[in-house]
């Protein structure tokens, strides 16, 4: 069962093909933080990631990807961008989880604050 998962299934993990695709042409460029690895062809022409856990593209880091869109010729390991004071560090997209954001006054959260500028209309 293992083995049909791994090689029909993509969003588990990386498929059989691109495990085999990797080992043969594949040279690593580098690692992000959040443990993606990232590899290209031997000529540079192909760029990839194989993600650490699920497979979302929001993972990737700003910096990743321009490079694997071929924004710029040189990976963060070798040319890091220049990040200003205020910026945050990135983050996935958290939309669907439990760490997504939820603003005051909404039943998700857990503390929900009460609204004093509304009041509900009721009928006569």
């Amino acid at each position: 069962m293992y083995f049909l998962k791994r090689l029909l299934t993509w969003w588990n993990s990386q498929t059989l093909g691109t495990q085999l695709f990797t080992a043969r042409k594949g040279v690593r460029v580098g690692a992000d933080d959040g443990g993606n690895t990232f590899f290209q062809t031997r000529d540079g022409k192909r760029r990839w990631v194989i993600f650490n856990g699920e497979m979302e593209a929001s993972r990737v880091s700003p910096d990743w990807h321009g490079w694997l869109h071929h924004t710029w010729d040189e990976p963060p390991t070798k040319a890091p961008l220049k990040h200003k004071a205020w910026e945050k560090p990135h983050q996935e997209n958290l939309t669907g989880t439990g760490a997504a954001y939820a603003p005051p006054g909404s039943i998700r959260r857990a503390d929900p604050v009460a609204r004093a500028d509304y009041e509900a209309w009721q009928p006569e």
